[in-house]
C-alpha cells in the first residue's frame, strides 16, 4: 500500500495543476548570488552609489565633497552650525559640574593605574576634546575610569614594576594606550563591532562587580596609610597584605580623614538620589572633600603626624610623549595584547553607557563612529601623556542630570581641567591620599549591579554561570583570568548549542496551518503515519550533521517500537518523515552527506523523506549535490502544511481505492 500511496502522490500532483505552482516556485528558483556577487553588490550599493549621489548632489564640486566627508568624520561640523547660546548656557553649567567631579576622580584613578596624579588630569583634557569633534553621544563624559585603571595596573605591572622604574612603566602604559586606540579605530573602520559583543552582558556585570571589590580592597592602602602593600590584585593576596601591614606602625589619622569624608560623599549621594533637583550636591561633594581635607592637613600640619599626602603634582599642560612609545620593546606582543583587552573593555563600557542615555533622549548612537572616535582620541592621548580613556557611567549620569545638551560640556570640562593644571597643582600638594581613596570607594557601589545579577539568575542560569565565572575569576585570580573564563564559557555555550541542537517533533494546532513543538503545545494534533521534525539549528554542518541524523533515526525507531508494541499494521504505520528545514540557513558537504545517508536509511525501511521549507541557499546546495534527484523533487515542499495536506489527501484517496 506504501508503493500505491507514493504512485498516487505523483498522480495526484500531476492531476492537480492548481497545487503545482507552490512546489514549482520552490524547485525552479534561480541560483542565489555567489559570495563575489554579494561583495560586488555591496560595493555598488554602499560605496559607488554613495559616491555617485555625492557627485550629483555637489555638481562635481570637490570642495563640497571634501566638506561632506569631513562632516561624516567630524559630526561637530553638522550640529555646530545650529548651535545656539541657550544650549551653551546649559552645557557650560554641565561642564563645570562635570569638572568638579572629574578633577578629584582623575587624580585618584591615576593613582590606581600606578601613575603620577597629573597623568589622570592629562587624560581628562585631550581625549574629551578629540571625542567632542568625532563622537555621536551628547551625554557621554570622557576620561579615566576605575576598571580600565585597574586593568592597566594589574597587567602592565607584570611587565614592569612602577615602584622600581616608574619611567619605564609609564612608557609601557602610553604604548598600551596607542595600541588600544589603534584597535578601536580598526574596529570602527572595518565595522568589527561584533567583537565587542563577545563580552556578553552577564560577563560584563560579573566582571564589573569583581573589579569593584578588587579596586575597593586596593584603596585600603591609601585609606589606612599603609606602606607595605602587595602589588597583586587577587582578594587573598590583598587581604593578607592588609593584615600583615597592620602589624607594622601606621597612623590612624589617615583612616579618620578618609572614612569621615567617605561618609560625607555617600551622604551627599543619598541626598542627590532622594531629590533629583539637588544633583549638584553629589557632583560637588568630591571636590569639596578634596578642598576641605587639603586645608585641614595644611593648617594642622598633619603631614608631620603621619598623614600621607599627594605631594608634588607637575604643573602645566600635557607634555608630548611621542618619543616614549616603545615599539621596539621585547614585550611588544604582550603590550599589544593588553591594548586589545583594554580596547574591548573600554568600548564595551562606553557604548553601553552611551546607548542607555541616547535611548532616554530619543536618538540613535552610531556604534562605528563611536569606535572611531574612541580610537582616535586614545591614539592622540598616547601622544600627549594620557592613558586609556573611555566613557564613565558616574560622570555621564552627572552630565545628564546637570542638563547637558551637546558634547560641548566635555569641552568645558577639558578647559576647566587645563586651567586647574596650571593654577591648582600647588594647592593639591597637601591633599591626603586617604581622601583620594575615599573618592574612589564612593564611586564603586555603582559598578556592582545586584539587581541585574538577580535578574540574570531568574532569566538564564547559564548566563548566571558566566557572571559568576567573571566575578570569581577577577576576585581570586586576576582581571585577565576573569575575562578569559567569562568569554570561554560563553563560547562553550554557543558551541554546545550549535553541536547539539534540538530536534522538535511538530503537530498541527487545531483549525490553523501552524505547526508547533508538541512539548510546547500539547494540544497540537499529530497525523497518523506521519512524523514531522524541525531542525532547530541555523547550520547543518560538520559539527552537528551526524548528531542530527542520529537524532532523527532515533525518533523514527522510537515510533516504530511503539507501533510494534501496539501491533499496528504496516500500512497504518509510519510511512513519511517530514523534515522542516525553515530554521536551517546553510548546509555544508557533511550536512549534504548526512541527508543522503538519512534518505537511504529511511528508504530501506520503506519510509519516505520529505523536505519542507528549505532556504534558498540550502536548496541550491541540494541541487548542486543532485540530492534533489535522489529524494525526488515531489518530496520537496514549500511549507510543512502543504506536505501534510497532500499526504493526508493522498492517503484518504488510496484508502478509498483499496
Amino acid at each position: 500500500m506504501g508503493i500505491e500511496l507514493q504512485n498516487h502522490q505523483s498522480h495526484h500532483e500531476e492531476a492537480s495543476p492548481a497545487e503545482e505552482p507552490m512546489s514549482r516556485w520552490l524547485i525552479n528558483t534561480p541560483e542565489p548570488p555567489s559570495m563575489w556577487q554579494e561583495l560586488i553588490g555591496y560595493i555598488r550599493t554602499n560605496v559607488l552609489a554613495k559616491k555617485k549621489h555625492k557627485r550629483n548632489k555637489t555638481k562635481n564640486s570637490s570642495s563640497n565633497l571634501v566638506y561632506s566627508c569631513l562632516k561624516s568624520a567630524f559630526p561637530i561640523l553638522s550640529w555646530g552650525r545650529q548651535y545656539k547660546l541657550n544650549l551653551f548656557k546649559k552645557d557650560l553649567m554641565a561642564g563645570l559640574t562635570l569638572a568638579s567631579l572629574c578633577i578629584p576622580q582623575s587624580i585618584g584613578y591615576a593613582n590606581l593605574a600606578g601613575l603620577d596624579p597629573e597623568y589622570g588630569l592629562y587624560t581628562s583634557v585631550v581625549p574629551p576634546l578629540i571625542y567632542s569633534t568625532m563622537g555621536t553621544s551628547r551625554e557621554l563624559a570622557i576620561g579615566p575610569v576605575a576598571v580600565v585603571s585597574l586593568l592597566l595596573s594589574s597587567m602592565v605591572r607584570d611587565l614592569q614594576d612602577p615602584v622600581t622604574d616608574p619611567i619605564a612603566y609609564r612608557k609601557i602604559v602610553f604604548t598600551v594606550t596607542f595600541f588600544a586606540g589603534a584597535f578601536q579605530a580598526i574596529f570602527g573602520l572595518f565595522r568589527l563591532g561584533f567583537l565587542v559583543d563577545f563580552l556578553s552582558h552577564a560577563a560584563l556585570v560579573g566582571f564589573m562587580a569583581g573589579a569593584a571589590i578588587v579596586i575597593g580592597l586596593q584603596q585600603l592602602k591609601g585609606l589606612f596609610g599603609l606602606t607595605h602593600f602587595t602589588n597583586k590584585t587577587d582578594v587573598v593576596s590583598v587581604l593578607s597584605s592588609v593584615f600583615h601591614s597592620l602589624h607594622h606602625p601606621w597612623q590612624p589619622l589617615n583612616f579618620v580623614i578618609g572614612s569621615s569624608f567617605l561618609i560625607f560623599i555617600l551622604l551627599a549621594r543619598f541626598i542627590g538620589k532622594r531629590n533629583n533637583k539637588l544633583f549638584w550636591i553629589p557632583a560637588m561633594a568630591p571636590l569639596i572633600s578634596v578642598v576641605l581635607a587639603t586645608l585641614i592637613v595644611y593648617l594642622s600640619n598633619a603631614e608631620s603626624r603621619g598623614v600621607k599626602i599627594v605631594k608634588h603634582i607637575k604643573p602645566g599642560f600635557n607634555q608630548l610623549s611621542v618619543n616614549q612609545l616603545q615599539f621596539k620593546s621585547p614585550h611588544l606582543g604582550q603590550i599589544a595584547k593588553i591594548g586589545l583587552i583594554s580596547a574591548i573593555i573600554a568600548l564595551t563600557e562606553a557604548i553601553a553607557v552611551g546607548r542607555s542615555f541616547a535611548t532616554i533622549k530619543g536618538y540613535r548612537l552610531d556604534g562605528n563612529k563611536e569606535m572611531m572616535a574612541m580610537g582616535f582620541m586614545n591614539i592622540a592621548g598616547s601622544l600627549s601623556s594620557c592613558y586609556v580613556a573611555t566613557g564613565s557611567f558616574s560622570r555621564t549620569a552627572v552630565n545628564f542630570s546637570a542638563g547637558c545638551e551637546t558634547v560641548v560640556s566635555n569641552i568645558v570640562m577639558a578647559i576647566t581641567v587645563m586651567i586647574s593644571l596650571e593654577v591648582l597643582t600647588r594647592f593639591l600638594y597637601f591633599t591626603p591620599t586617604a581622601i583620594l581613596a575615599s573618592i574612589i570607594l564612593s564611586a564603586l557601589p555603582g559598578l556592582i549591579d545586584v539587581s541585574g545579577a538577580l535578574h540574570i539568575w531568574k532569566l538564564d542560569k547559564l548566563d548566571f554561570l558566566v557572571l559568576i565565572a567573571a566575578f570569581f575569576g577577577v576576585l581570586f585570580a586576576s582581571v585577565e583570568i576573569g575575562l578569559l573564563l567569562a568569554v570561554g564559557i560563553s563560547f562553550a555555550r554557543i558551541m554546545l548549542s550549535s553541536i547539539r541542537p534540538s530536534i522538535e517533533a511538530l503537530g498541527r494546532l487545531s483549525k490553523t496551518d501552524i505547526f508547533g513543538d508538541i512539548n510546547q503545545y500539547p494540544m497540537a494534533n499529530k497525523t497518523a503515519g506521519l512524523l514531522t521534525l524541525r531542525i532547530s539549528s541555523p547550520l547543518l554542518c560538520f559539527a552537528n550533521a551526524n548528531f542530527i541524523r542520529d537524532r532523527i533515526l532515533n525518533s523514527v525507531q522510537e515510533i516504530e517500537g511503539e507501533e510494534n508494541e501496539q501491533e499496528v499494521l504496516k500500512e497504518n504505520g509510519l510511512q513519511v518523515v517530514i523534515l522542516d528545514m525553515s530554521c536551517v540557513m546553510g548546509v555544508d558537504t557533511s550536512g549534504v552527506v548526512a541527508l543522503e545517508e538519512l534518505h537511504q536509511e529511511l528508504a530501506s525501511n520503506d519510509i519516505r523523506l520529505v523536505i519542507a521549507s528549505p532556504r534558498w541557499r540550502v536548496l541550491h546546495k541540494l541541487k548542486r549535490a543532485k540530492l534533489d534527484e535522489k529524494i525526488k523533487t515531489e518530496n520537496i515542499y514549500m511549507t510543512v502544511g502543504e506536505a501534510v495536506d497532500i499526504y493526508v489527501r493522498a492517503r484518504s484517496t488510496s484508502h478509498e481505492l483499496c
